[in-house]
C-alpha cells in the first residue's frame, strides 16, 4: 500500500508562488499517472493537474492552465506542483493521488492529509 504525504503549502499573497511536493512511500509510483486535486471549504474535491508515468504528458484544469506546472521525479518517488500567479480562488487543501488519465478521477479512495494553501487578496 502506498502512502502519500503532501507538503509545501502555506499562506501567500495574491500573485505569489508556492511549490508543493508529494512524497510516496511503501510502493513506487512510477507505474502510475499521478495527479493533484484540491478541495476548497464547502466544495467538492476537484482535479487540478495530471502527469503521465514518464512525465512526457501533462494536463491541467482550465482554471490553473498557464499558472501551474506539474512534474515528477520517479527516482525520488515524488510529484511536484509549481504554482505561480496565485489567486484567492486557489485557496484549498491540495492532495495528490494516482489518477485515471481517461477521466481525471483518482484511482485510489484513500488520501493523504493534504497541504493547506491560502492565498490572501
Amino acid at each position: 500500500q502506498v502512502q502519500l504525504v503532501e507538503s509545501g503549502g502555506g499562506l501567500v499573497q495574491a500573485g505569489g508562488s508556492l511549490r508543493l511536493s508529494c512524497a510516496a512511500s511503501g510502493r513506487t509510483i512510477s507505474t502510475y499517472p499521478m495527479g493533484w486535486f484540491r478541495q476548497a471549504p464547502g466544495k467538492e474535491r476537484e482535479f487540478v493537474a495530471a502527469i503521465s508515468r514518464s512525465g512526457g504528458r501533462t494536463d491541467y484544469a482550465t482554471s490553473v492552465k498557464g499558472r501551474f506546472t506539474i512534474s515528477r521525479d520517479n527516482a525520488k518517488n515524488t510529484v511536484f506542483l509549481q504554482m505561480n500567479s496565485l489567486k484567492p480562488e486557489d485557496t484549498a487543501v491540495y492532495y495528490c493521488n494516482a489518477v485515471d488519465y481517461t477521466n481525471y478521477r483518482p484511482l485510489r479512495d484513500s488520501w493523504g492529509q493534504g497541504t493547506q494553501v491560502t492565498v490572501s487578496s
